[in-house]
């Protein structure tokens, strides 16, 4: 279980090092100055290592999402002014994102990987009021962040990025029944989920093969989002990954039409507690 553990935490170095070289890009679709710092060279050489091995798909991917998110995030803490980052990583919104100024962002991560992002990042100044917490999601992680300061009684976005296909089905049915039970009126859930189409898709084989072989299999997906949150007073709005992707001309494929079944998608979902 601990290889398992550092294997999923060593995808957040992938991720910062692929926000790394979006960011030196021409037509970068956000700027990201403390993604280098973040990913080190250990991150740069599982980039190289996964360019290698599947080619850039899965990267523009990430790319797509974090613009997504950022805009998510920033058009929801209008309201909500509680952030949570659920499984953080080395995401450094905290520090580039223009939160309104009584924003609280709560990041939430095993201790091993928050103690690395605190001591990366120590001369650099938080652009929110930061709380990060160390805490393994599988043990009682709500009890930390309601220590923290959380206060379940006003709205909070949440974000689940890059998660849900780590975990088996029961543990995303866990992590979500506890964000409901955490969350006031007015809260937003912001996550992303691979299609279940997706996952059996032939051209998705080898990197498949890579991540399980790196201790870190995606075990995740459905190709109806929604049903997550449905059941418990949540509305949805979800989008096809490809279709900001296209509008960003960060994609691999034109946009599947909506009635065409069982084509590899993977979805972008915004829920709110109605």
């Amino acid at each position: 279980m601990e290889s398992r553990r550092e294997a999923v935490a060593d995808t957040g170095l992938l991720v910062a090092a692929i926000r790394a070289r979006e960011s030196i890009r021409a037509d970068r679709l956000f700027t990201d100055p403390f993604a280098d710092k973040l990913a080190g060279e250990a991150g740069h050489r599982i980039l190289d290592a996964a360019l290698a091995t599947s080619g850039d798909r899965s990267t523009m991917q990430i790319v797509v999402r974090t613009r997504f998110w950022d805009d998510a995030l920033l058009d929801a803490s209008s309201s909500c002014r509680q952030v949570v980052l659920v499984a953080a990583g080395m995401d450094a919104r905290a520090y580039r994102l223009s939160w309104p100024a009584d924003t609280t962002v709560f990041e939430l991560d095993q201790p091993a990987v928050i103690a690395a992002k605190n001591s990366l990042l120590a001369e650099d100044n938080p652009r929110c009021t930061r709380v990060p917490i160390g805490v393994d999601l599988a043990d009682d992680w709500p009890s930390a962040l309601t220590a923290a300061g959380f206060e379940p009684a006003a709205p909070a976005v949440w974000l689940t990025e890059g998660l849900l296909q780590y975990l088996d089905e029961d543990a995303v049915l866990r992590l979500f029944e506890r964000i409901h039970v955490l969350s006031a009126r007015g809260s937003v859930l912001c996550y992303d989920v691979v299609g279940k189409s997706l996952l059996e898709a032939p051209f998705m084989a080898e990197l498949l093969k890579s991540m399980a072989e790196n201790g870190a299999p995606w075990l995740f997906g459905t190709d109806d989002p929604a049903e997550l949150v449905r059941d418990r007073g949540w509305s949805v709005e979800v989008t096809d990954i490809a279709e900001p992707g296209n509008r960003w001309n960060r994609w691999y494929a034109p946009v599947t039409p909506a009635d065409v079944t069982d084509a590899p998608r993977g979805y972008f979902a915004i829920a709110t507690k109605v």
